[in-house]
């Protein structure tokens, strides 16, 4: 089977270090027996059964399978997939879900991030990016967490892996399927903002967010939220049992690993922020986010989790879409009638253009009655009467035309028929001729080369044949290295073959084939 096509010069062999399986075991994302599993030397990704394509640069800022219900819901309304999103839009998703679940207490939900963020397209002038082409961008309006982004992350396209996706049988938690020919399409959705009803519903909590910013002594930022998440051993764009605000801290059953030391933890905030080694890592929040030790308060948690169930993952958007579909079967299923109509009308008039000599007959015999009847009116006999200029009847005229193209036609159908059921065996050997002349037709004009293709299994039967042949009379054949053979010139190819063609009537005589003339001196086609 050829390999895919790819479509693009970004995709390169994986290039994980030593350093990046030591990091990832740290995490935790691989403690289950193969969880991740790394590409060897593929020049074009396979994931196998039930893994995905993802990066380490993912992983290691909050990504885990199976993947947490509003990155699908995000990935479902852009028409994106992962390796669309660069690692800072992923950590961007990560400090969201984190802010929403730790420090407001409710569910991440589709009108609070419309109210922060919009996509944009990543590339240059002269490059659009598939890898990484799409950025989350905060909004210019919105006063939102200085996360501190580095500037770029260098070759973070070349750590590929397998990551395997525990809910590849589900369709609530799992990571699309992987597509590396899927192109960037920009959609409407990129743009959307909330609604009037989104911004009200939603204004409390842009209001507590802006209190976690300007708090005086206080202030949350988006280091500190990115470091929180990775202190507590939680991925946030993972799947889990229990919102952040229940964490549990040790004891928590969404944990992937103990927790880091000092070093490893202040070393990782540093390569995914830009931080460098004199600026501090926070070590704790200034505000203390809700857990099992810090419950949300009774009133707060039933407004907010109200708000956050409201606009929860995508549902509306699927709803509508499942509106258009069901839409757009009806009307396949009004063209489909309207098609069924059309082929019974098409019946019709062949078989009233196969009784048409009937219908002239009839016409023929009218005529004759309405003469004799005029002619006995005009006193006249049967003999005494005829028509005035019966070569321009245009009835008859017309009749005959339609006879004799309805026969042609029909004849051609006939013909074209029996010309496609009998090559129809070599080019679909062990399948089912169809039944109707238009399905039989079609099945001539895929988007593959039909010719090519029985060319080609004619030269492989006959290499076979060639081989079996040498290898009954005893000769000693060095087929690798024959096989290896490329790049002959024209000329010498023309001479070999002239030179080969006694022994070719004879073996030809021997399997009793009566070969097609055709030029012995073209190379043999091969795709």
């Amino acid at each position: 089977m050829a390999a895919p096509d790819l479509g693009s010069t970004e995709w390169e062999r994986s290039k994980i270090s030593a350093q990046d399986i030591n990091l990832l075991k740290k995490l935790g994302l691989s403690k289950k027996k193969d969880a991740l599993r790394f590409p060897s030397e593929e020049s074009y990704l396979t994931p196998p059964i039930g893994y995905r394509v993802s990066f380490v640069d993912h992983l290691i800022r909050g990504l885990a399978a199976p993947i947490h219900d509003f990155l699908r819901g995000l990935l479902f309304v852009y028409g994106l997939q992962l390796h669309h999103l660069t690692p800072n839009s992923i950590l961007h998703i990560s400090i969201f879900i984190t802010l929403c679940e730790s420090f407001i207490g409710v569910h991440p939900n589709w009108a609070l991030w419309k109210r922060i963020f919009l996509l944009c397209r990543n590339g240059s002038a002269n490059i659009a990016y598939n890898i990484g082409g799409v950025v989350i961008c905060v909004r210019p309006d919105v006063e939102y967490f200085d996360v501190k982004f580095p500037d770029s992350v260098q070759g973070w396209r070349k750590k590929l892996l397998y990551v395997l996706d525990e809910c590849a049988d589900s369709l609530e938690h799992n990571i699309p399927p992987f597509n590396g020919n899927e192109k960037i399409l920009r959609r409407r959705s990129w743009d959307a903002e909330a609604t009037d009803e989104e911004k009200s519903a939603t204004e409390a909590l842009m209001t507590r967010i802006h209190e976690l910013q300007n708090t005086r002594g206080q202030e949350l930022s988006g280091i500190q939220i990115t470091t929180h998440f990775l202190r507590i051993r939680v991925q946030p764009l993972q799947a889990r049992k229990n919102p952040l605000w229940m964490y549990a801290s040790d004891k928590d059953e969404d944990r992937l690993s103990t927790d880091l030391s000092v070093k490893d933890l202040e070393k990782l905030v540093r390569k995914i922020s830009s931080l460098s080694k004199k600026d501090t890592v926070p070590s704790s929040c200034r505000v203390t986010p809700y857990s099992a030790t810090n419950a949300l308060p009774q009133p707060l948690m039933q407004q907010f989790i109200c708000l956050g169930t409201l606009f929860f993952g995508y549902p509306d958007h699927a709803n509508s879409l499942k509106e258009d579909l069901a839409k757009a079967n009806k009307r396949a299923d009004d063209l489909a009638l309207k098609l069924a109509k059309s082929e019974k009308a098409r019946e019709k008039a062949e078989l009233e253009s196969a009784s048409v000599e009937s219908l002239r007959k009839r016409l023929h015999d009218t005529e004759n009655a309405l003469s004799e009847q005029l002619a006995r009116e005009a006193g006249k006999t049967s003999q005494e009467y005829q028509l005035e200029k019966p070569k321009d009847d245009r009835l008859l005229d017309a009749l005959s035309l339609l006879e004799i193209y309805g026969d042609e036609v029909r004849q051609s159908v006939s013909d074209a028929k029996a010309a496609f059921s009998r090559i129809f065996p070599y080019f679909f050997p062990k399948t089912d001729e169809p039944n109707t002349f238009a399905a039989l037709a079609k099945r001539f004009i895929p988007k593959e080369d039909l010719g090519l293709a029985l060319r080609q299994e004619n030269l492989k039967i006959g290499v076979e044949s060639t081989i079996a042949l040498v290898a009954e009379s005893q000769q000693s054949v060095n087929w690798a290295k024959v096989g290896d053979v490329k790049d002959m010139e024209t000329k010498k190819w023309q001479s070999m073959i002239k030179a080969a063609k006694p022994s070719s009537k004879k073996i030809l005589s021997f399997l009793r084939y009566k070969p097609t003339p055709s030029s012995s001196s073209a190379k043999p086609e091969v795709k």
